[in-house]
């Protein structure tokens, strides 16, 4: 078996990315999302790959998690809890979106309260039984929720489990037994943390996404075995790790980020290859926008995400901030007169205007298209030819309607979703403290390159790197990614009251989990093992992860620990207390099994200057420029561009504005620049 394929669904094209391992040769393509049915989309665009006998493994990943807690498609669930505590998902937390804003209300957790039940039984801070669990009122509960025909499964969190699940597993052996046809989550399965309402929050989101993602799973595996695929089969998670597809299906809620991963993991090598310490991703598709920071070498993780504000979803995932701007996103006319791009996308059907599919609306696609930027009859290597008087008649009706000519509507277009492109890297850098001028910009995506020149005007950032395959870059992350699984577990803990043995047990027992959860993934090698505690002084709200380079917990090792704690709080927030009692709250173990990486060829050095293999007319800010045009399978390595250009490939447009530069390094990547 020679090939690792790598496959990631978006919501307008489905990406491929097949490796060889003998020849050490990659290949690509696209194919048009089938919304409905994605696995649809993923066969037709596997059958035209010749090589399908020779597959070894296949990496997916999938928005079908994302969509369903987005548009709110998912299953109807039941919750069950603690005796007097069925309204924490109600209550939530005591802030709000907006302070002053009489009219807001507070999203609705993702259960009905008619669907929401209590059980008898009690544990205490320390997780010791004061109230034996009722084992007939579990039944009850049990058989009433079976009688309801709508409710496909049920999240059960009970008050202190993450400190003692025997209550937690009694109850999902009743439910067993007694409503077998339910699926059943238990909040010590999926987040053995403290804090229940974000406890509760998440556990719902993983019942609520069970029958549905257990259901498409299944489907394509059935589909895949149906025609002939047959190969190791896994799903990307959201932490850019990856699980079995029946794996997935028992834990939806760590898939919920599973697509754009990709492209963070291939970003983060593709800075080490080059010596690169510091990214900011940009990726740019037909839907959406995502962008995210490799520090200092390092991706960014976080459990604190919210598929809506103030309904948390605590996994551990890559941080990732998506806005609604992508190639596809609609222009139109608010009803102020105001123009506004976006969040609504024409997606893969009818498509934009220009895909002669049905659709009328511009989109930012259309716009590139009116002005120059992208060539209708090179649309992905030419397999997909654009109807330019479609998109020029699209962008037509918003230039009258402002009373504005075709360039400059969709110039404005254009500007108007670099704007909302460049809150999103804001959002990832400035308000995070991190300088733009200290990172440079790595643009892909379909449509990324389109806009990385202007970005770099718009947000000061200095530098961009357009990677080889660009609108196949996530996909192509897929092949570089590793195995991993992540383990968090609460125990509380002071400087005053350490207990080196217990921490030492509890932090054992995490790697022993993430190893064991490798081994029925199949990987059993190259295991690396990372731990980190979050902490914080004692009476703070709010907790600094540090890791820890031991793994075992004695007098010397704790008394560097607090140190270290000291001193990271002095580099985060300007200040330290010598002296005060430091708590450790949660404790965290990542397991790796690092998997073998593609090798990636050195291109051929230049022996001349780049030569165009045509000109057009290309609309900038300043007006229409003659712009030579180059094909980047012919650039090699040292060769320079001066701006305006466009470079063209079969899924990616680069552009280069006057003033810039672009040079050509060893492995293909392009390296913007202003011109010096």
């Amino acid at each position: 078996m020679r090939f690792m394929v790598g496959i990631d669904v978006g919501g307008t094209f489905t990406d491929f990315v097949a490796y060889d391992r003998e020849t050490k040769e990659i290949d690509v393509w696209k194919h048009l999302s089938v919304p409905a049915n994605p696995v649809d989309g993923i066969l037709a665009g596997m059958a035209s790959f010749a090589h399908r006998g020779e597959i070894a493994n296949i990496r997916l990943g999938t928005t079908v998690a994302t969509n369903a807690l987005v548009e709110r498609k998912g299953a109807t669930i039941a919750y069950v809890t603690t005796k007097g505590f069925r309204d924490v998902i109600f209550i939530q937390r005591g802030n709000r979106k907006f302070h002053y804003d009489m009219s807001w209300v507070k999203p609705k957790p993702l259960a009905l309260r008619r669907h929401c039940f209590e059980v008898v039984e009690r544990l205490d801070a320390s997780g010791n039984v004061l109230t034996p669990l009722d084992e007939d009122s579990v039944r009850e509960v049990a058989r009433r929720i079976a009688d309801d025909p709508d409710v496909t499964a049920v999240a059960v969190m009970l008050l202190f489990s993450y400190l003692n699940p025997v209550h937690e597993h009694r109850v999902k052996a009743i439910f067993a037994k007694e409503a077998p046809r339910l699926a059943v989550s238990t909040s010590y399965d999926v987040l053995p943390k403290w804090k229940e309402y974000e406890r509760a929050s998440t556990t719902l989101a993983d019942a609520y996404l069970k029958p549905l993602v257990s259901r498409q799973l299944r489907h394509m595996r059935e589909r895949f075995a149906q025609e002939g695929v047959t190969e190791h089969v896994v799903v990307i998670k959201s932490n850019g790790g990856e699980m079995t597809l029946e794996a997935a299906a028992e834990r939806p809620v760590e898939i919920l980020v599973s697509g754009p991963t990709g492209g963070v993991v291939a970003s983060k090598y593709i800075a080490r290859l080059l010596g690169v310490p510091s990214l900011v991703t940009f990726d740019m598709g037909g839907t959406s926008t995502d962008c995210s920071t490799i520090f200092n070498g390092q991706e960014n993780f976080t459990t604190n995400f919210e598929i809506e504000w103030g309904v948390p979803i605590q996994i551990p995932m890559i941080d990732i901030r998506t806005i609604g701007a992508g190639g596809g996103s609609i222009a139109w006319i608010d009803k102020g007169g105001m123009l506004r791009v976006g969040p609504h996308s024409a997606g893969a059907n009818p498509g934009p205007a220009c895909y002669g599919a049905g659709g009328t609306e511009a989109t930012v696609t259309d716009a590139n298209v009116v002005l120059g930027r992208i060539n209708p009859a090179n649309f992905l290597g030419g397999s997909m030819s654009l109807d330019v008087d479609a998109a020029t008649a699209a962008v037509g009706r918003i230039a009258g309607k402002l009373g504005m000519t075709a360039d400059a509507a969709a110039l404005a277009i254009v500007q108007i979703a670099n704007n909302n492109m460049v809150g999103a890297l804001r959002s990832v850098l400035i308000e995070r403290g991190l300088d733009p001028r200290d990172f440079t910009l790595m643009a892909f995506g379909g449509a990324g390159p389109l806009h990385a020149a202007d970005l770099m005007l718009d947000t000061g950032i200095p530098n961009a790197i357009v990677p080889n395959h660009p609108g196949q870059f996530s996909a192509y992350g897929f092949i570089l990614t590793d195995a991993r699984v992540d383990r968090h577990r609460t125990l509380q803990l002071t400087s005053k009251r350490f207990d080196p043995a217990r921490a030492s047990a509890v932090m054992a027992e995490l790697v022993a989990e993430g190893i064991a959860a490798l081994r029925t993934q199949g990987y059993t090698e190259n295991i690396d093992v990372f731990r980190s505690l979050e902490m914080r002084y004692l009476g703070q709200n709010y907790e600094l992860e540090l890791p820890i380079a031991f793994d075992a917990f004695t007098a010397e090792t704790t008394e560097r620990l607090w140190q270290q704690f000291h001193d990271a709080h002095l580099a985060r927030f300007g200040f330290n207390i010598p002296g005060e009692i430091i708590e450790v709250v949660n404790f965290s173990a990542t397991v790796v099994s690092v998997t073998p990486k593609p090798e990636f060829k050195r291109i051929a050095a230049a022996s001349g200057p780049a030569e165009p293999v045509g000109r057009r007319a290309v609309a900038y800010a300043g007006g229409r420029l003659d712009t030579p045009v180059y094909l980047r399978a012919a650039l090699r390595d040292g060769h320079t561009i001066a701006g305006p250009a466009i470079i063209e490939e079969a899924a990616s447009v680069t552009v280069l504005n006057p003033g810039q530069r672009l040079t050509v390094d060893g492995y293909g990547n392009l390296l913007l620049s202003a011109a010096g």
